[in-house]
């Protein structure tokens, strides 16, 4: 049975723009920068002033896109294994955003959660998310948040001490989808 959050009804936005904007964060992430590189949020700053409010749609499709491509590697990964992805990968990010009160005020945790869960479930978090009316400002970074600690879990799972596994992960199936 077809729904309508199924993911052949989702726009896919800009995974590109959004796959380089994580791997940015892992990466500053993995160099062992407390906060935030100023030159670097200059930049991104500048970038996403420039793309509009139909790029910046664009970014948060492409974000939401990313989530769901991660959720179904781990989806794929945890089933070899006889493992939930929803039972398993949930509730560890929910726990990680707990502790991260400042990226994760309290009332974006269950909205981060739903979308981990929807794409979990086969679902495109992107739909289900406009169930409930336009993105807010308070998730906009959280939305983020949410797609590096996830590709951080991707690269801690993948059983390698590989930093860029998601990263090239991603990069290797949009290279998939090119040839195709």
């Amino acid at each position: 049975m077809s729904s309508s959050c199924d993911p052949q009804y989702a726009p896919a936005g800009d995974v590109s723009t959004a796959l380089m904007v994580i791997d940015s964060r892992l990466k500053a992430i993995y160099d062992g920068k407390s906060g935030t590189d100023p030159e670097q949020e200059r930049m991104i700053d500048q970038f996403a002033a420039s793309m509009g409010a139909a790029g910046f749609n664009e970014l948060l499709d492409g974000t939401c896109t990313l989530i769901y491509m991660l959720m179904n590697w781990l989806r794929q990964a945890l089933e070899n294994h006889e493992e939930d992805v929803v039972e398993f990968v949930v509730p560890s990010l929910v726990a990680s955003m707990r502790m991260m009160p400042r990226t994760f005020r309290p009332e974006v945790v269950p909205t981060m959660a739903g979308l981990l869960t929807a794409a979990g479930t086969g679902l495109s978090p992107n739909l289900w998310r406009a169930q409930y009316g336009p993105w807010t400002d308070a998730e906009l970074n959280p939305l983020e948040a949410t797609a590096v600690l996830l590709a951080e879990h991707v690269n801690r799972l993948s059983g390698k001490e590989d930093h860029s596994f998601a990263t090239r992960l991603i990069a290797d199936a949009l290279s998939q989808l090119d040839e195709d």
